[in-house]
């Protein structure tokens, strides 16, 4: 009886939704400094090592693999797609940017977003 809640088919579907919805948020949120602040983001890729166009084209892929991730992992038939695409984003960026020096809470938000979208896949 009290499993049945959980069973209830619209409810589980507004449930799966939501938790894509939060999942997504915190890429959805990166968009936009992304976008509005492209030359100050490339010039930290490039403090990565990363020579400057290479960084550009990083970075526009990036922008590219957030929104559609988003988009497919929230509203499309198929999420696995948008897991695909937001994993492509998250595992260079966390090993990049977290990894050397390593930024403890970062890795381990990270690896827990990881986790969330791989066992959608």
């Amino acid at each position: 009886m009290k499993n049945s809640f959980f069973k209830n088919k619209s409810f589980k579907s507004f449930l799966d939704f939501f938790s894509r919805l939060s999942i997504s948020a915190i890429f959805i949120s990166a968009i936009p400094g992304k976008i509005n602040d492209f030359e100050r983001t490339v010039e930290y890729i490039s403090s990565k090592g990363i020579p400057e166009p290479i960084s550009s084209i990083l970075l526009v892929g990036a922008i590219i693999c957030l929104i559609l991730g988003s988009g497919f992992f929230i509203f499309g038939e198929n999420q696995k797609i948008g897991s695909v695409f937001l994993l492509l984003f998250i595992i260079p960026t966390t090993i990049i940017f977290h990894v050397f020096p390593f930024h403890q809470r970062a890795v381990f938000i990270n690896l827990a977003l990881i986790g969330g979208l791989i066992i959608t896949t």
